[in-house]
């Protein structure tokens, strides 16, 4: 087993890494290798892509990258040594086309490394028929128990009609989890906790795994309530995980590690892998899957362990040993990774799409890792995943690393579209996530307390805004002094000089749906007086430029602050080691854009995608909270509800139609206007 080398953790997000190599010599399949690497193809996208190439330059590799349509300006694809376009922004017709990465080799899957074999170009990961035997959750679990893994209750039976399902369900015992054989990510998985509720969610299920696995044969397995984990999740994904697993023993982590290697084995494993388990209250655990290639969450690992597991995927495939054996690693610390979404927490964590129009991150370092794949000005496309970056930090301890964590997410700052950041923020610092007591219902039992009221702007931040704004009118009016030809004309100064009285100014800011006035008073000093509702300030401070970051430098009734600002059109953002806030300078009427038709009488698209499934038709009653649509973005299903009662008017997408954001969905109107016309 010296080509094998694991990861073992309990739950997963699933994002696959299929990697190709050509070299100059003979090649062979990368489970069996042997030759000198010399390029190596990457057939992926965003972050987990330019992570292959960092460590692929290190050692000296050169890179290829492919890219769809939608990745034609992306940083995985300016980072490779070549890139090759493969296709339109549908992964199903780029990135999952195994054809055309095959052609692109020329000048993952089982098939995929079969193929790669066939041609004589090395698959970095393991044999084909370890991908096919692993890549089926029904298959795996046979294997499993036959090996002596223990496995959870459930039918991964070919009946698979819904009346077998259902029947299967109510023999295991709600609640009960359908999942999708090939699932992965999230996708495909729903939770029945009754049997009236059950057809609907195998349907959703299997709608959303033909889309994203073109497979929908389910599984149905025993729900674990609130199993003990290393992450926190949404939508069965992790947005936090750590390592090593609070709680875990050295005894059970090493009969986890021994029931990882059977299960290695009992498929003739070879390359990186991770073998997943669900744990129980009282660390019962049984076998989930195993995922057949570097997870997601491979840096925490790589943090405690001093490891460069690519490195080591590169290695294995070109027939070197592993330089180290199980024996010599040593777990040093702790560390955590935050994945940072480009999604909306208070909408039931709904992804989001758009432009990076501000992006700034803490420095990397030693125990700071930012494992991205976009740039600012980048866009998060609605075609893909929308993870933005992992943040990775490392502490001595656990409480080193999670005070650490906090710290670089407090520097993770980002203007253009809705992140978790906050809530992630809010997550690290509850009381029960520090004490270690982490699992996957942790959220949903501490609701209450991670979404907090939103607390409005202090007037410290009010002023900290309204100087903001003062400081950019002085550097506009200093650029039109300098290019006007009158640089002494009245209307190229901004200081505020008048004769025998101080100048004095209102300016109205916006929060929320509220407007709130502050009163200026130009000193002579170059200072400003500041009267807001509540109090007197005295403010004074500079803009500051460092790279593509801005800072204000200020005082605030003696209180000294360097919050970092970005202005953008007409809103305020700050943020500063206590928080954020954004204030708005209101737009006249006039100038102000009609708002999105639909928004009043119907029900509106939350993010560009496919319609997928058509609920409703003109002339029918609904109910608030009804179901109306079933939309496809993200490469997640979303459902579309009724905002209101009332009566369908109109419907105004068909099914496989695009609709893009904010596009009205369907007309409604009270069920009195309907009987009246």
């Amino acid at each position: 087993m010296a080509a094998v080398f694991l990861k073992t953790h309990k739950r997963t997000i699933y994002k696959h890494l299929l990697t190709l190599i050509w070299t100059r010599g003979t090649v062979r399949h990368g489970s069996v290798g042997s030759g000198r690497i010399e390029k190596v193809l990457i057939a992926n996208r965003g972050e987990i892509a330019c992570r292959v190439m960092r460590t692929a330059k290190r050692i000296g590799l050169r890179s290829v990258a492919v890219y769809s349509d939608a990745d034609r300006h992306s940083m995985h694809t300016a980072m490779a040594d070549e890139a090759y376009h493969i296709g339109p922004a549908a992964s199903q017709q780029s990135y999952l086309c195994m054809d055309k990465i095959l052609e692109v080799a020329r000048k993952s899957k089982a098939q995929f490394a079969e193929l790669c074999k066939q041609e004589g170009i090395i698959f970095i990961g393991p044999p084909s028929s370890a991908i096919r035997d692993m890549g089926i959750k029904s298959t795996s679990k046979h294997i499993m128990s036959a090996a002596g893994v223990p496995i959870i209750e459930g039918y991964h039976g070919e009946d698979q009609s819904d009346t077998k399902l259902q029947s299967e369900a109510a023999r295991i015992g709600y609640p009960v989890m359908i999942k999708a054989v090939r699932g992965g990510g999230g996708k495909g998985m729903r939770i029945a906790r009754t049997e009236a509720e059950f057809h609907e969610q195998l349907e959703s299920a299997r709608r959303e795994a033909l889309k994203s696995f073109n497979d929908d044969v389910m599984l149905i397995e025993k729900f674990v309530e609130n199993p003990r984990d290393c992450s926190v999740q949404r939508r069965h994904q992790k947005i936090i995980e750590e390592a090593p697993g609070p709680g875990i023993s050295a005894e059970v982590r090493q009969k986890l590690g021994e029931a990882a290697v059977r299960a290695a084995k009992a498929v003739n494993y070879v390359g990186a892998g991770t073998v997943e388990f669900i744990m129980d209250a009282q660390h019962n655990f049984f076998f989930m899957e195993m995922n057949t290639r570097l997870q997601v969450e491979h840096p925490v690992s790589e943090m405690i362990t001093g490891t460069d597991l690519v490195e080591w995927q590169l290695r294995v495939a070109a027939g070197e040993r592993l330089p180290l054996t199980q024996e010599q690693i040593v777990l040093s610390g702790h560390s955590f990774e935050a994945r940072i979404y480009a999604e909306d927490p208070n909408n039931n964590f709904l992804p989001g799409a758009g432009p990076l129009l501000h992006l700034s991150t803490p420095a990397a370092d030693q125990n700071t890792r930012i494992e991205t794949g976009v740039r600012q000005g980048d866009e998060v496309s609605a075609h893909y995943d929308p993870m933005i970056a992992k943040l990775v930090v490392w502490g001595e301890d656990r409480s080193a690393a999670l005070k650490k964590l906090r710290y670089c997410l407090r520097q993770y700052n980002i203007v253009g579209l809705n992140t978790n950041i906050d809530f992630l923020l809010s997550l690290s610092g509850h009381a029960e996530f520090e004490a270690g007591n982490v699992h996957t219902s942790f959220i949903a039992q501490h609701h209450s307390e991670l979404f907090p009221e939103a607390k409005r702007p202090s007037d410290e931040e009010l002023c900290q805004a309204a100087l903001a704004l003062i400081l950019r009118e002085k550097h506009d009016t200093q650029q039109f002094r300098n290019s006007s030809s009158d640089v002494f004309s009245p209307f190229a100064s901004s200081n505020g000089r008048r004769l025998n009285v101080l100048q004095s100014r209102s300016m109205t800011l916006q929060l929320g749906d509220n407007k709130v006035e502050i009163s200026i008073t130009y000193n002579p000093d170059g200072s400003y007086s500041m009267q807001t509702r509540d109090g007197l300030f005295h403010v004074s401070g500079e803009l500051q430029h460092e790279g593509d970051v801005t800072f204000l430098c200020c005082s605030v009734s003696g209180v000294l602050s360097r919050p970092k600002i970005v202005l953008l059109d007409n809103t305020v953002h700050i943020f500063s080691m206590e928080g954020s806030a954004q204030v708005e300078v209101p737009v006249p009427k006039f100038l102000a854009g009609v708002s999105g038709s639909g928004t009043q009488g119907g029900a509106v698209a939350p993010m560009t995608g496919t319609i997928e499934k058509v609920l409703v038709k003109t002339g029918d009653v609904v109910q608030k909270g009804d179901p109306l649509m079933v939309m496809i973005a993200m490469k997640m299903e979303h459902t579309i509800r009724a905002p209101k009662a009332g009566v369908i008017k109109k419907v105004f997408f068909r099914e496989g139609t695009q609709a893009s954001r904010h596009a009205a969905l369907v007309e409604m109107e009270e069920e009195e206007e309907a009987s009246m016309e």
